[in-house]
């Protein structure tokens, strides 16, 4: 048995259904079904999704206050006054600002932009910022990607006599800043029909409503942004991905161009992978260790040749963001397993002088990640006294509505369900850890703490073709509520596994199914070659993909989770030294001997049923160390229970079926001879007798034993000798002959057998509830 390390929530699809809505729509049966399993039942938005027919950009002005918006700028530019595009330091606001700015300076607006300081100012507008914009000579301020929150600072600027736009998608509060629009996709007076457009997506829109129609040039920051925040990738966020994806392929951006010749990234090949794991986190770096400045210059710049050193140096920037990443991760682990245990605080609360807070995000993943709980990372100025941090949660936990009951003691925060940010003082902090572990306790079950995951179908391993790989893509690009599709392949043999890579952490192997093979490929996956038994059938999930290797195209299976539903058998006879594998068995375990004491408390001694039926190991992996002298202990041991693996080593100190057993002959001929020769000095004469009948040595010194204990000799001065007067009695009434004929017997079924024999024996005894020891007595 070897337990998923996640809940696997399988979508049951009619598979008559999606055959007809494939013959429908004109797709294969496996995309139809996962276009179902995704809510996407209509013919109409079937083919929207995969073929983009009849799918158009929303009409900007349906966002409330856009005219209002646009009026304001249309008069900026008449009056040739300066207007201030206010932007955020990560991905979504860098691209926001970038595209605005561009859109702005094309419209004929005198603008600029204004990035603040993650360290300096903190998230968001703020006074001092406004009041250094009114004294530049800006009328009028357009924030992007953020502003939602800005209460305070709005009405600075209304005392200050600037004009504010409000561009943004973080969750609104309960009370709105004053500004002269609010342009907001979720805006509560509004009817916009997609509240869940990016930052960049709402600049966008902005930009759309200036020009009149979509600006194509842009969509390349569009999807970059959109991508990067996570946000939703369906609707009107899928085109802007999707066009934005191909705009990136073609672009002849400088910024871009830098960025894809810095990292060796083929700009052809482009796709929302690149863009999640090469170009966001590149232009986050610059934001998250000091000024956004350098990523917004180069996502503006139209000079190639400084496009290249830009690049050069946010990705230097990355490296160094990576270094600072991992170091902090490792002391985040560290503090919550020696001071605030998983199993105790449902909600991470960690936070040090020092840690930066550019990066406090990613350390907050990690820790969700590694221990699936709501994760808050803080990091402290002691000289302000204030704490800044991030928070990443698990579902079930919505974090912006708990950390909404906090707002006494959160002067500064905003996020969305999954993730937040947030400044308070040093002092609140434990209330905080406090308020956000109560809240989880009274909330979230133990099943929470299990992460859960989707997968779209179960396939056969014939279902799985290149031509229907290429079919699945056709739902990309996929993100947030869009993932890619995970597979299950259910019960399947594993035709071969081993451990691949530098460190050999990563798995490499084979699954069949009715003579049909797959890939299978896992990083970080690689102690599970320790953990599974070759023969055990073996379910799966995974992502689909396409190998290409020597001109040759392949399905491959991306691993994200394994699963051995039966109780597994290692195969550990023949004598190999415990020491030598008994250390890599996973913790949760049990070693049984049957023949003696050892004295470590890791070891169970078990002489009887009553011993045996005793052991706890449901769930279990056991190990026997030894052979039973009899089958019904080892019966009683397993009878009814369900272990999730078994070690057998059952190593014996004496080789009974090696020894050879007796026959009934044997034993007629040497008493026959003990009869005609009336006494016979085992000690002096056994081995010359033994070897002139092809016997062993041990062989007569039993059979001796055999007639001793039935009375048919005595032993007198080293010599037996016949009784000729004894009674007649049968061998099994001699208890040296039982034990051997059962050692003998145990040991052919248990040490002498296939794996395959062995694997069926004990499958049988576990499967039938040994009978209770004192039945026996009755």
């Amino acid at each position: 048995m070897l337990k998923p390390k996640m809940r696997w929530s399988l979508k049951e699809v009619d598979r008559k259904r999606s055959e007809a809505f494939a013959e429908e729509v004109g797709t294969s049966p496996l995309a139809a079904s996962l276009l179902l399993g995704r809510g996407i039942t209509e013919k109409e938005e079937a083919r929207a999704f995969l073929f983009d027919e009849g799918v158009a950009f929303h009409d900007p002005f349906l966002l409330k206050d856009m005219n209002k918006a646009i009026d304001r700028i249309r008069q900026a530019k008449e009056r040739e006054e300066a207007v201030l595009v206010f932007g955020d330091y990560d991905a979504d606001g860098v691209s926001s600002t970038s595209l605005l700015l561009t859109a702005l300076r094309d419209y004929g607006v005198l603008a600029d932009y204004y990035i603040p300081n993650r360290f300096t100012e903190g998230y968001g507008p703020n006074e001092p910022a406004f009041r250094h914009a009114k004294e530049s000579g800006f009328g009028l301020i357009i924030t992007v990607d953020t502003g939602i929150s800005g209460v305070h600072e709005a009405q600075v600027a209304k005392e200050i006599g600037i004009d504010l736009i409000i561009t943004d998608h973080h969750e609104p509060g309960p009370v709105l800043p004053e500004a002269l629009a609010i342009i907001h996709p979720k805006h509560p007076e509004g009817t916009y029909p997609f509240g869940y457009l990016a930052g960049v997506g709402v600049a966008l829109k902005v930009a759309h409503a200036l020009y009149g129609k979509v600006p194509e040039h842009l969509l390349d920051l569009a999807a970059i942004g959109t991508i990067a925040d996570l946000v939703p990738l369906y609707g009107e966020n899928r085109l802007i991905a999707k066009k934005g994806l191909s705009a990136l392929r073609q672009t002849e951006r400088p910024g871009i161009v830098a960025l894809c010749k810095q990292t060796g990234t083929e700009q052809s090949s482009i796709d929302e992978e690149t863009v999640g794991f090469m170009i966001g986190p590149r232009i986050n770096a610059a934001g998250r260790l000091d000024d956004a400045g350098p990523a917004a210059e180069l996502m503006l710049t139209e000079d190639l040749e400084e496009a290249m050193m830009l690049a050069e140096e946010i990705d230097a920037m990355n490296k160094q963001r990576q270094s600072i990443v991992n170091e902090m991760a490792k002391e985040a682990i560290d503090m919550v397993n020696q001071e605030f245990p998983s199993d105790e605080y449902p909600v991470i609360v960690v936070g040090k002088e020092g840690w930066n807070p550019g990066v406090v995000g990613i350390v907050a993943s990690r820790l969700t990640d590694t221990f699936y709980r709501p994760a808050i990372v803080l990091g402290f100025d002691s000289e302000k006294g204030i704490a800044k941090g991030s928070a990443r949660s698990i579902k079930g936990f919505d974090l912006f509505q708990n950390l909404s009951t906090c707002r006494d003691i959160l002067p500064h925060f905003g996020g969305h369900p999954m993730a937040a940010g947030m400044t308070l003082s040093i002092q609140d902090v434990d209330e905080l850890r406090s308020r956000m572990v109560r809240i989880a306790k009274d909330t979230l079950t133990e099943e929470d703490f299990t992460p859960i995951v989707q997968v779209d179908a179960q396939a056969a391993v014939s279902d799985i073709t290149v031509q229907g790989i290429e079919e699945l893509n056709k739902l990309a690009p996929f993100g947030m509520n869009n993932p890619k599709p995970l597979f299950m392949i259910q019960d399947a043999k594993i035709s071969s596994m081993k451990k691949i890579g530098a460190n050999q952490t990563h798995l490499k192997a084979a699954f069949e199914q009715n003579g049909q093979t797959i890939d299978g490929v896992g990083f970080g996956m690689g102690e599970y070659v320790d953990q599974i038994a070759k023969t055990s059938d073996i379910s799966v999930i995974g992502e689909l993909s396409i190998n290409e290797w020597n001109n040759m195209r392949r399905p491959q299976l991306m691993l994200r989770d394994l699963r051995v539903d039966e109780c597994q058998l290692f195969d550990m006879r023949g004598g190999r030294n415990v020491s030598s594998w008994y250390k890599n068995i996973p913790d949760v375990k049990v070693a049984v001997s049957f023949s003696r004491a050892s004295g470590d408390p890791n070891v169970v001694f078990v002489q009887n049923e009553q011993d045996a039926q005793a052991v706890e190991m449901d769930g279990k992996n056991v190990v026997l160390l030894d052979l039973p002298e009899r089958e019904d202990v080892i019966k009683s041991l397993l009878g009814g229970k369900s272990p999730a693996r078994i070690y057998a080593h059952f190593s014996t100190q004496e080789n009974h079926f090696f020894s050879s057993m007796p026959t009934r002959d044997h034993f007629k001929w040497y008493y026959a001879f003990l009869l005609k020769r009336g006494t016979f000095d085992v000690k002096q004469h056994g081995e010359l007798l033994a070897k002139k009948q092809g016997w062993s040595y041990a062989a007569v010194r039993f059979m001796s034993n055999v007639f001793l204990e039935l009375g048919f000799v005595k032993l007198e001065n080293g010599k037996i000798e016949v009784q000729r007067e004894a009674d007649k009695r049968d061998l099994s009434e001699s208890p040296a002959y039982i034990r051997k004929q059962t050692q003998f017997n145990l040991e052919q079924k248990l040490l002498y057998s296939s794996y395959r024999e062995l694997k069926m024996i004990l499958d049988e005894w576990m499967k039938q509830p040994a009978r209770h020891w004192e039945e026996r007595l009755t």
